[in-house]
């Protein structure tokens, strides 16, 4: 009785090589799984993104890349960003059909009715097959986007606050040119234009522009000059700018402190 109940040696081993052939028919298996189709990539990329799981979304794109290397504090910074992209993506996101040619293909996603348009719409997702694999994105930005690598993103971020930044500038001499006009010639401050509508508060808010932006008039209100500096340097600007109120306006990388020609 006792002796049946005994397994020898040469059993165990018997049993451990079962026990590994099961293992290695379970990973065959399981690799043998059908590889995501387009559609099931453009699901899981606006599922992630809905979900505001940024790193696995992206790492979905050719944008992989641009994300792989990133810092969490990197990631935060570029947060609030993805979270603008992410809150453009419907909750319920309909996919009609897909086409596949060679190593690209098209997934037709059915958007809802908005304000911007008020019919049903149906807009095409691109994607390349990518060492076997679907991601969303094209060829040619892939290989910006490799150039770049991790920087892409921030460098992107840069480029568009110190674009908003000139913009703002440029468009200031006419504001205060037409403020002018209904205060007897005299400019007015932040304050003063966003009091009479020529702009809004988060257009000079150091937290949406990442910029400090400062405006001082001339005590007689004849005059004024206007300037900005990234809020921190390197991750969200990396130009400082000044103006006066001619419309020259001067940029330079002088390691994010204030420009002042003038001294």
């Amino acid at each position: 009785m006792l002796q049946s109940r005994l397994i020898t040696r040469q059993g165990l081993l018997s049993i451990a090589l079962l026990a590994a052939a099961f293992c290695a028919g379970a990973h065959d298996v399981s690799a043998q799984a059908p590889p995501r189709t387009p559609s099931d990539v453009v699901r899981e990329f606006y599922k992630a993104m809905r979900e505001h799981r940024f790193k696995d979304a992206w790492s979905l794109t050719i944008y992989k890349p641009a994300v792989e290397g990133l810092t969490a504090e990197e990631m935060e910074d570029l947060r609030s960003t993805f979270e603008e992209q992410a809150a453009r993506i419907p909750e319920q996101v309909e996919i009609t059909s897909e086409q596949i040619e060679g190593n690209a293909a098209k997934v037709f996603v059915k958007l809802p009715a908005a304000e911007s348009t008020p019919q049903v719409t149906s807009q095409p997702v691109t994607l390349i097959n990518s060492g076997g694999a679907w991601i969303v994105g094209d060829s040619a930005n892939q290989a910006i986007v490799i150039k770049a690598g991790r920087r892409y993103f921030l460098d992107a971020v840069i480029d568009a606050n110190q674009n908003a930044i000139e913009d703002l500038l440029k468009n200031l001499v006419g504001l205060e040119a037409i403020f002018a006009l209904a205060h007897n010639g005299s400019f007015g401050n932040v304050k003063a234009l966003v009091g009479a509508g020529f702009m809004s508060d988060d257009v000079v808010e150091p937290k949406s522009t990442g910029y400090s932006f400062h405006l001082t008039i001339a005590n007689d209100g004849k005059s004024f000059v206007a300037g900005a500096e990234p809020v921190r340097y390197g991750h969200t600007g990396k130009l400082s700018f000044w103006m006066e109120q001619a419309g020259k306006i001067e940029k330079i990388d002088n390691g994010g402190k204030p420009l002042n020609p003038s001294k």
